[in-house]
């Protein structure tokens, strides 16, 4: 890697992209950073506390969309690291809408790598996800695991995605890393679980609808731990393409989740009635138990510092803070 280098953040003013944000800029080794956002999903306050970093030219800020190709590859010139985060980040909407993960999922790594090439970035991080491996229960999945099968229309976007980056990775001599997330939880969430359960109980402190039947069972990773992984790995793989999966290798159910939720809003001594929709999962293409092994994130010395039940814990406290 270079001495400075210049990073490029497709979906930068997002939940995940702003906390990247965050760190690349306490980072001196990072001579600039550029949020590429339509501000669909992305909200401006994400980034208002990066404005010091604004007015001091570290960070520019680029509205447009991915879909504009000649913008998007003039706007990545000059830099050398791509970190691609722009999809839809609601993943039960494609019950609804079944096109939109292919159209803010597939379709917009295609005009990334593509981007890339026209402009000379040489490295990619991609938020790719557990939905990957589909619906296989209690087997701990590692990253060769085989066949993948998504059972989602967000999970195989995610899977045609990093095809595409493999590919363009060893066609146009450019190098990338496929990062398959466990849930990613933490200050400016929008959508998920927890922010969930806290506008459903700020609205009704006497009842709770949850979706399923409550047992459903996955890691959950504090947005921190996240960014710290992402970036270990790329600092240490030299791969011309790598896969790691990224959780904290112990996980919570919906139920235990709901339980600290009513905690964190209402109190300890709240009483509230459960309302479970029934059925083993949440949504058409939800996968109900996850299971991720995390070896070889490991292996490059990261660790996390929060696990499940405390990563949802101070997620749902930043929620409350928030207002």
């Amino acid at each position: 890697m270079p001495d400075k280098e210049s990073v490029f953040i497709a979906g930068g003013a997002g939940f995940i992209g702003s906390h990247f944000t965050s760190m690349l800029v306490e980072n001196p080794s990072i001579e600039r950073v550029t949020i590429y956002d339509n501000f669909s999903s992305g909200q401006r306050w994400h980034i208002e506390h990066l404005k010091p970093h604004l007015d001091s030219g570290k960070i520019n800020v680029y509205e447009g969309k991915i879909e504009n190709l000649d913008a998007l590859a003039q706007q990545m010139k000059g830099h050398q690291t791509v970190i691609h985060l722009a999809s839809n980040p609601d993943i039960a909407r494609a019950v609804r809408e079944p096109t939109i993960d292919f159209d803010q999922g597939t379709a917009l790594t295609q005009y990334v790598v593509e981007a890339m090439r026209l402009s000379g970035a040489n490295r990619i991080l991609y938020a790719s996800g557990s939905g990957v491996y589909g619906d296989i229960g209690m087997i701990e999945a590692a990253e060769n695991y085989a066949p993948m099968i998504p059972i989602s229309t967000y999970g195989a976007s995610k899977l045609a995605g990093e095809g595409l980056i493999a590919a363009y990775s060893y066609m146009f001599n450019f190098s990338g890393i496929a990062f398959r997330f466990g849930n990613v939880v933490g200050p400016r969430q929008t959508h998920g679980i927890g922010y969930d359960f806290v506008r459903k109980l700020k609205e009704n402190p006497k009842e709770l609808d949850i979706l399923g039947d409550g047992t459903q069972s996955k890691s959950y990773v504090y947005i921190d731990d996240i960014v710290k992984a992402v970036w270990t790995a790329h600092e240490k793989s030299q791969a011309r393409f790598d896969t790691f999966n990224v959780a904290t290798g112990d996980y919570i159910t919906v139920s235990e989740i709901a339980a600290i939720a009513i905690e964190e809003v209402l109190g300890k001594d709240a009483k509230v009635k459960l309302n479970y929709a029934g059925g083993d999962r949440g949504w058409k293409g939800d996968v109900p138990i996850i299971r991720l092994n995390t070896d070889k994130i490991r292996s490059t010395g990261w660790q996390p510092k929060y696990l499940s039940a405390d990563a949802i814990r101070h997620s749902i406290r930043a929620m409350v803070a928030q207002k």
